[in-house]
């Protein structure tokens, strides 16, 4: 299994703002539940902590290989979401790793 983490900092001057955007964020990705063949989970995470240094939102996501990582990445209805969010961020942090067999 592949697990695929992405953190991200959006845009927002204001509070309402910035929560529109989260909203917006987790609804679309949300969106591809039961959409992308291989995705064997998918949560979004809001950052509570409020540091500084802290990031927006996390995507937890697996994957039950790296093909279908690779097939998710160029998937349509990915593509759909990355359009639709591309002015909502202002930095984005990835890693993907193999996870160890339990």
């Amino acid at each position: 299994m592949i697990k695929h983490i992405v953190m991200w900092n959006l845009r927002g001057e204001t509070e309402q703002a910035k929560a529109a955007a989260v909203a917006t964020l987790k609804r679309s990705f949300e969106s591809l539940r039961g959409r992308i063949p291989g995705l064997l989970h998918l949560e979004i995470g809001v950052d509570s902590s409020r540091i500084d240094y802290a990031c927006d939102v996390v995507l937890y996501s697996e994957f039950e290989s790296q093909s279908a990582l690779d097939a998710y990445a160029v998937h349509p209805e990915h593509l759909r979401v990355k359009q639709e969010l591309s002015d909502l961020r202002i930095a984005r942090h990835q890693v993907d790793y193999l996870a160890e067999p339990r």
